[in-house]
């Protein structure tokens, strides 16, 4: 089965984690398994990762994990006698006290609410569909609200609160014994809910390096504060969500669309790959093929330029985890059979300490841009190059070859990038036949086919890319 450029995020969860249905999703074209720390224990957690982990070897495949953090997601507590009845004019009482709730009052686990809301600022619950309006608070423990728009609340549904300055941290304790677990199985990806600022993401990349590891760092862009400095978000994360779910609560719906494109076209600038998420194929939870509307979006969101697309509760929960991906992979392959997905705007040169490799890297899509080049090939420690080649959006194929096996899964998340292991050093000339014999063997390149070949010169040092080398394979 052909494998599009743009990948695809699945999430895991009781529809995709036994042992057959996984396989068939890898090799239905996975490449990177989301863990939702938001739902499931340590030991399934552990479970689910070491079958991801045996199901690479035998499929020979180099999958992704990346493990989302729940973040401080604010959520009503527990209901007395099931669901109750917001009606349009009645008050509700939110308190911090853990009481159950019961017509006229309900609670929520997050202590500063009181503290934090002002009169006049709103407060959505359940994805938005329940909308209050704040009359008062004592600042301590209770906060009065006028409903808006009613309807049915249950347990545990979810608190949005687009006007006010939210005084949680970043990584709740929760997130903190979730993430020392998920470094403990050298995830690749930790996914950061709720970013606000670029210190989020240098807390927790403090956090991932006291650990000794070095997964890479998705930020997730769902809240208002974070569209204010989004730059110096993107620019110390490794990779960024366009989490539209909470994003399109807080904000009103209609600017997500043309918020998403910024955000790739941003992201394409400082070479970080991009996931859009959220809703991409929901009707497939409960039904065999897509809506038309979804497909659109799918495809949307591939001539966008995001790198990945992500498929949430259609996999984890949803009754064809199977055909979610199938539908998705069929979508993927043919937008990319369009030549507007290809060769974006070359980013500017900066004179900095990268720059022969940038140029490099440059002169490598434009070769394979006016030439018919098969494939680019990188060889990587860091994973840099592959990086910056993928942000140009080459037609021809890019293949990683690397002695690192920590970038190894990484790269899967990264748009057009295939990496593969090489831990041979003897010269650049030698390397470069070796690896091109070993692309043909493995039916990714023809006999004949040309390939722009990137290297470090001398080679066992495993310096910046210095080198470039167009040839027959």
């Amino acid at each position: 089965m052909s494998n599009p450029k743009t990948k695809i995020v699945a999430t895991l969860g009781p529809a995709s984690s036994s042992p057959g249905v996984l396989r068939e999703l890898l090799a239905q074209g996975v490449d990177v398994c989301r863990i939702n720390f938001s739902h499931g224990d340590h030991a399934d957690i552990a479970r689910t990762v070491a079958l991801v982990r045996e199901l690479d070897k035998e499929l020979e495949s180099y999958t992704s994990i990346l493990a989302d953090l729940q973040g401080p997601k604010l959520r009503v507590g527990e209901m007395a006698n099931g669901p109750i009845e917001l009606k349009d004019g009645s008050e509700l009482v939110i308190a911090t006290d853990g009481t159950k709730g019961v017509p006229g009052r309900v609670s929520t686990s997050y202590a500063q609410f009181p503290h934090d809301v002002k009169p006049g600022e709103r407060v959505l619950l359940d994805d938005g569909k329940l909308q209050l309006e704040v009359i008062a608070t004592d600042g301590k423990s209770e906060v009065r609200t006028r409903v808006i728009n009613g309807g049915m609340l249950s347990a545990n549904k979810g608190i949005n609160l687009p006007n006010t300055k939210v005084s949680l941290p970043s990584l709740t304790e929760k997130d903190l014994r979730d993430l020392a677990f998920a470094l403990e199985l050298d995830v690749d990806w930790i996914g950061l809910s709720f970013v606000r600022s670029a210190q989020d993401i240098r807390e927790l990349k403090a956090h991932i390096k006291k650990a000794g590891k070095r997964a890479r760092v998705v930020a997730k862009i769902e809240k208002p504060e974070a569209l204010k400095e989004i730059d110096a978000i993107i620019a110390e994360s490794d990779a960024l969500m366009v989490a539209r779910g909470d994003l399109g609560v807080e904000i009103p719906m209609e600017k997500v669309p043309l918020i998403q494109k910024d955000l790739i076209k941003r992201c394409l600038r400082q070479q970080r790959p991009v996931i859009v998420a959220t809703q991409m194929m929901e009707s497939m939870i409960t039904n065999s093929t897509p809506t038309r509307a979804e497909v659109n979006d799918v495809a949307n969101a591939v001539l966008d330029h995001a790198d990945a697309v992500m498929l949430s509760a259609e996999t984890s929960v949803g009754k064809f985890p199977v055909e979610t991906v199938r539908a998705m992979n069929r979508i993927l392959l043919e937008m990319e059979t369009s030549e507007d997905m290809y060769n974006v705007e070359f980013p500017l040169l900066e004179h900095d300490e990268r720059m022969v490799t940038d140029a490099i890297c440059m002169a490598s899509v434009g070769l394979a841009a006016s030439t018919e080049v098969r494939a680019i090939v990188t060889m990587t420690h860091s994973g840099y190059t592959a990086f910056k080649i993928s942000s140009m959006r080459p037609k021809a194929n890019i293949y990683a070859f690397t002695s690192n096996p920590d970038i190894l899964c990484m790269l899967n998340l990264v748009w057009g990038v295939r990496a593969h292991f090489y831990d041979k050093s003897v010269s650049t000339d030698h390397t470069i036949a070796d690896i091109k014999l070993l692309l043909r063997r493995k039916k990714l390149v023809k006999e004949g086919d040309l390939v722009v070949n990137i290297a470090s010169m001398p080679i066992a040092e495993k310096g910046m890319s210095n080198m470039l080398k167009l040839s027959p394979a």
